[in-house]
């Protein structure tokens, strides 16, 4: 609506976890199924996985949703959370709403199972150039 008294507001939070993806890298690993070994980096601040060929982590599968979930950082890492899918979201077997991750943690949306991956990335050491006068 365009009646100049309304206005967009993000859903993001600019700055939200950049100092996790300073220090880390975070991949989803497809465990199993004809897409098995396919990576996706988490790069930004929200992920959205699903069959919609506009969902960041495409999952070519019937049991998973159009929008089926969300990869969320904070500033310890990612977390996952069900956007009312119609099977749900697993979290090491367990089913979850919402739920942090940790490296190693198998995620199923509905019968796609994912890994999460976490390295740590190499820190370069600041140098600074210092002029001497005379």
């Amino acid at each position: 609506m365009h009646d100049g008294r309304t206005k967009k507001v993000e859903t993001s939070f600019p700055g939200r976890g950049e100092g996790f993806l300073a220090r880390h890298r975070a991949t989803l690993i497809m465990v199993s199924g004809a897409a098995a070994g396919t990576e996706w980096a988490l790069e930004g601040a929200r992920a959205v996985a699903g069959r919609s060929d506009k969902a960041t982590v495409e999952l070519d599968d019937p049991s998973v949703s159009l929008e089926h979930a969300a990869f969320e950082l904070d500033d310890k890492g990612f977390g996952v959370r069900d956007l009312a899918s119609t099977n749900g979201v697993r979290v090491n077997g367990k089913p979850v709403l919402a739920a942090p991750l940790s490296h190693g943690d198998r995620i199923q949306l509905g019968e796609c199972e994912l890994q999460y991956v976490v390295e740590e990335r190499a820190v370069e050491g600041r140098t600074w150039s210092v002029e001497e006068t005379a």
